[in-house]
């Protein structure tokens, strides 16, 4: 997906599609995937990058397999990123051996049958996500929701956003209409005017924002959003690799804070044309989002607080039916050997 931010993916509904989980899960089906290949070489399956993003630009040039190599790893680029639920279904089914999702995505996958720990976190995004609504529309407040449709990508990122802003403003959620649709498919039913606004975070928002024909009404730092971006690793994995865990935390973290200082290198790595690319006012918009973003972090002790936040939240707002336990599914990256 891909993403714009390091390896960040888009939160997902909770209805799956087959074709969703394919996509993931169309190039690894067994446990010897991800064991060792050629010259005991551990193979760590990871959804291909896309365009954008650090590890397109490791893939690129090289640099992910080199680190990796030094803890006897490569790299198995698998299907392509996407949304999180069908990624966690996919290291469930030991299809798929790192994931990226947010902590919301992440909170309604843990409340089934996990078979995955996180072991990474980027902060919030306080820039790059929120309510958008067209220019022109009349909303100029989350208040002035009231009455009308939100699109959400159900039980992720998009009804975390605009459950949050409604609760901080003191508004029954029950009073603005939530239109569950999936990520990919909302660009169009927005821009025809079918919902009157979208909760959404950056690998979409960029595009509509860069057009010039839409604006947060309010973003992630209005809202309080505590919604982190997390990495995944499958539980089996982590337990059999942890060097090769902790050597992939290493690249991912010292990359992240690369391309916090210079954007747009991590841009268009494979081609600056077609519908992958990121361009105009849109390269502006992506470039100033990372610019202001985390980078990819060990998980400490005020992220776990806040993660918990969030669980409750989600019990309070029957997002789940109880409250998810997320501490229990976190790895300490730095007691990895």
């Amino acid at each position: 997906m891909n993403l714009p931010r390091p390896l960040r993916t888009a939160a997902a509904p909770a209805l799956l599609t087959a074709t969703a989980l394919l996509a993931l899960t169309a190039c690894g089906s067994s446990e010897a995937d991800s064991g060792s290949g050629s010259g005991g070489t551990v193979e760590i399956r990871i959804p291909d990058p896309g365009n954008s993003g650090v590890l397109a630009l490791g893939k690129k040039d090289g640099s992910l397999d080199k680190a990796l190599a030094k803890a006897g790893a490569k790299v198995r680029w698998t299907g392509s990123a996407g949304p999180f639920a069908p990624a966690a279904q996919a290291m469930n089914a030991n299809q798929l051996d790192i994931a990226t999702g947010s902590i919301t995505s992440g909170i309604t996958s843990l409340a089934q049958r996990p078979g995955f720990k996180f072991f990474t976190a980027v902060a919030p995004d306080a820039a790059g996500e929120g309510i958008l609504v067209k220019n022109g529309s009349g909303i100029g407040s989350v208040a002035d929701l009231v009455g009308k449709k939100v699109a959400v990508n159900q039980g992720g990122t998009g009804e975390y956003l605009l459950l949050k802003a409604l609760a901080k403003a003191g508004i029954p959620a029950e009073k603005v209409e939530r239109v569950y649709l999936r990520p990919d498919q909302t660009a169009a039913v927005f821009n025809a005017g079918k919902v009157d606004a979208w909760a959404v975070w950056a690998t979409y928002a960029v595009a509509e924002i860069g057009s010039g024909k839409a604006q947060f009404v309010a973003d992630g730092a209005a809202i309080g959003s505590d919604n982190y971006s997390l990495n995944a690793v499958r539980t089996g994995f982590a337990e059999q690799h942890p060097g090769v865990v902790k050597a992939l935390y290493r690249y991912l973290h010292d990359a992240s804070a690369k391309e916090k200082q210079d954007p747009a290198a991590y841009l268009n790595v494979f081609t600056d044309v077609g519908p992958t690319a990121v361009t105009g006012k849109a390269k502006e918009v992506q470039t100033a989002f990372t610019r202001e973003g985390g980078t990819v972090d060990a998980i400490g002790p005020q992220d776990i607080e806040r993660f918990e936040d969030v669980a409750g939240f989600y019990a309070e707002q029957k997002v789940t039916p109880d409250k998810v336990d997320v501490a229990t599914h976190l790895l300490d990256i730095e007691k990895l050997k």
